[in-house]
């Protein structure tokens, strides 16, 4: 296997995109809300769509800010009909993002006649690709690099999220666990959900071109689900789940390069593989966590039978 500048930066923007998702995936597990950000990662299709259909150019700012727009609303949505719908809010989830996700297609679908738009992109991304754009050539230490356009969009949303969360870390922490204790204490629970979900959207859009929605789905989850298994303190949960992101994008890369050969194949999905190891990295941690692990379960629950 031979290592070229180009994987480097493959590397760096999907552990990019990797840890702004995880950074906010650990709210979301802890409101038990892991699928919201399935459904605004799947919601925010229309918006690209409807964004395109109307300019009739692929400009990043305008497709950007249909998309989180949509975001936005698919929470409204959700919340909306959770309240007055009388329905579960999983399944106000469910009713929401399938709703939005096939009207997305659809009009995806029917832009792709006029130009190239290709709904695979959409789910898988082109990560291989985006050492190609390149927008900024800085020296460092001597040597001219090639920053490409990704690294500099998920450097900043990785940024802003990190602000936000050090900004509201107590408001947060507290409408997590509590609601009900938050609004008691002066904090507008509702306003930090919505701040919340719209960074959630804000993340999956940026990173939507890169990676596709299937690592965003993955990273905004799985790291965090993985951290929750170590250490039950909350700032603990965050630096862990930024290591595992950022693991998950190594490994992910490397298996790409490596693994297809062992089965005969020409190559695969670099997003794919970087899902694949995020979700190897939670099964070795669910089954040797020292606490909550799966193994450690079972010989506490052995002692204890054997006493």
């Amino acid at each position: 296997m031979t290592w070229y500048a180009i994987d480097t930066w493959i590397v760096v923007v999907g552990a990019l995109a990797a840890t702004a998702s995880a950074l906010l995936g650990n709210f979301l597990v802890l409101r038990k809300m892991s699928m919201m950000g399935d459904a605004i990662s799947h919601a925010v299709l229309p918006g690209l769509a409807i964004a395109f259909l109307v300019t009739e150019a692929r400009a990043s700012l305008t497709m950007f800010i249909g998309a989180a727009i949509v975001g936005v609303l698919t929470a409204v949505f959700t919340q909306w009909i959770s309240r007055f719908g009388k329905v579960d809010e999983g399944a106000s989830m469910g009713i929401v993002f399938t709703s939005l996700f096939a009207l997305g297609l659809l009009l995806i679908v029917q832009a792709a006649d006029h130009v190239d738009l290709d709904p695979g992109c959409v789910l898988y991304g082109a990560i291989e690709l985006t050492p190609l754009d390149v927008v900024w050539r800085p020296k460092l230490f001597g040597f001219d690099l090639e920053v490409p356009r990704a690294a500099l969009v998920l450097g900043g949303v990785t940024l802003l999220n990190l602000t936000f969360i050090i900004g509201f870390f107590k408001e947060l922490r507290i409408t997590s666990f509590d609601a009900e204790l938050a609004t008691t204490m002066g904090i507008h629970s509702n306003w930090m959900h919505y701040l919340l979900m719209t960074l959630v959207a804000v993340t999956s859009v940026a990173a939507f071109e890169a990676v596709g929605s299937i690592i965003v789905i993955a990273m905004l989850i799985v790291p965090a689900a993985t951290a929750h298994l170590l250490t039950d303190r909350l700032w603990v949960m965050l630096l862990l789940s930024a290591v595992f992101a950022v693991a998950s994008a190594l490994l992910g890369h490397l298996s790409a390069l490596v693994v297809p050969s062992w089965f005969g194949f020409a190559d695969t999905s670099t997003s794919g593989m970087m899902a694949v190891a995020a979700g190897l990295l939670f099964l070795l941690t669910m089954l040797g966590a020292p606490r909550y692990g799966v193994l450690a379960k079972y010989f506490r629950k052995a002692e204890s039978v054997g006493v």
